[in-house]
């Protein structure tokens, strides 16, 4: 089976699931474990989504699929059962840890048809790999420069190829995000932003912004649609033990304050997550945007 072209160094990406990562640590390091144990809760909540998504690119048996952003591996459990063992699979991340713990997931699960490599989605060097598809399930928005990421997967796309993104809408479709980062923004003393300043987990939900930037990148048949996805948890106190542990954007906002200072953000942040209550549990609205183009045939 043939493996891609990394284009920065002519080497084959060959990695098995059980290689080890030897990558530098990043900043996302810190939220691996979280990520990880996570890992079921995510799963029901994106479940609807991530099928959307692998059915509109054409993901099946024998596919090459390129999984950007990988994260901690649940969607790319999902596209390895679904390409079989006639198809590969690569998973990248930016976080050594966090695709070290897909590596060690994909390893317990029998799949021999995945590689994985550290990369940053801004700069995959992955040009001319032919792939039939490449997806990226909530990780596009903390680009700094989407259309670098974006370009680059209609490099690594053979002609045809399709391409998929999952990503937040705009803050009145997910007020919990909005909440949390303007409470976390009060209480370290900054000032309030644009909901839509680059990298951050709202950047790509203005409207339009995703189907002009897939224009940009080169790629047609642009479909981009909003997605309910309402969370759904026994209580706020599941939520916010989720974001503590595996939401980085908010823990390097609050990362600088004193344990007291931070512990009144997190209660103040609660406090306002109690509106979701309701006589079923906590219920945390979101909306998210699924993205899909195709890079042209000629």
């Amino acid at each position: 089976m043939m493996a891609p072209v990394d284009g920065d160094t002519g080497a084959a990406v060959t990695a098995p699931v059980n290689a080890s990562v030897t990558a530098p640590a990043h900043p996302w390091d810190a939220a691996a474990q979280g990520w990880d144990r996570h890992s079921p809760m995510l799963g029901a909540w994106l479940r609807d989504v991530t099928q959307s998504l692998l059915e509109a690119t054409a993901i099946g048996p024998g596919a090459r699929v390129l999984d950007i952003a990988a994260g901690a591996g649940d969607q790319t459990l999902d596209i390895a059962r679904r390409i079989g063992p006639t198809g590969y699979l690569l998973a990248t991340d930016i976080s050594p840890r966090i695709l070290a713990l897909a590596r060690e997931k994909l390893q317990r699960a029998g799949l021999d048809n995945v590689a994985t490599q550290v990369a940053d989605a801004e700069a995959l060097g992955l040009a001319g790999a032919g792939f039939d598809a490449a997806v990226c399930r909530l990780g596009l928005m903390f680009c700094r420069k989407p259309l670098d990421a974006l370009s680059g997967a209609w490099s690594a796309l053979r002609p045809g190829g399709h391409f998929g993104a999952v990503v937040f809408s705009a803050p009145a479709g997910n007020p919990c995000i909005a909440i949390m980062v303007s409470t976390a923004m009060r209480h370290a003393g900054l000032a309030p932003a644009s909901p839509f300043a680059p990298g951050s987990l709202l950047s790509l939900g203005q409207p339009g912004l995703m189907a002009e930037l897939l224009h940009a990148a080169g790629f047609t048949d642009i479909k981009v649609r909003a997605v309910p996805a309402p969370m759904q948890l026994p209580s706020r106190q599941h939520y916010i033990d989720f974001v503590r542990s595996a939401g980085l954007p908010i823990m390097a906002l609050l990362a600088p304050l004193s344990a007291a200072a931070q512990r009144d953000a997190w209660q103040d942040i609660g406090d306002q997550l109690d509106a979701f209550n309701t006589p079923a549990g906590w219920q945390g609205p979101n909306e998210l945007l699924l993205c899909t183009a195709l890079r042209p045939a000629r």
